[in-house]
């Protein structure tokens, strides 16, 4: 997750909302992003997203039977399908998002009948640094100069 919270660090300095993402496949990184939505004019360039589309480039495969992703905050909808759609192993995410969440908060769309695939989920880890990141940056936002 270290690695994860690297990502969403170097994304808040490109002032990107601080999420960072990580593939693992037996404990080696196969690829790491962070949120790089405002810097490619892209809705759906997710941390997530970024990571989970250079790991099946890495591994030449629309499917990461046996990867895990480490992320730090819990992904929306979007990102949730698409780590379903990946068929990733394990998830294990850092801060809860009860507004944006779709894994523990909201749609919860894991225990969805319609889901296909279900990955084992692990939240908490490393929530409160994860949580932190994205409240100071949301506070200098908010912040009068």
């Amino acid at each position: 997750m270290e690695r994860a919270l690297d990502e969403a660090r170097a994304a808040a300095a490109r002032g990107e909302v601080p999420v960072g993402a990580v593939v693992t496949r037996d404990g080696a990184v196969i690829a790491a992003a962070g949120n790089r939505t405002r810097e490619l004019n892209d809705p759906t360039a997710h941390a997530e997203i970024l990571a989970i589309r250079m790991a099946c480039a890495a591994l030449g495969s629309e499917r990461l039977v046996g990867c895990d992703l480490h992320v730090t905050l819990e992904p929306c909808p979007m990102c949730a399908g698409a780590i379903s759609f990946a068929r990733i192993r394990r998830l294990y995410f850092g801060a809860e998002d009860p507004k944006g969440g779709a894994v523990t908060s909201g749609a919860r769309l894991y225990r969805l009948p319609t889901c296909h695939h279900a990955p084992d989920v692990y939240p908490g880890i490393a929530e409160s640094e994860s949580a932190a990141l994205l409240r100071d940056f949301f506070l200098t936002l908010r912040t009068p100069i």
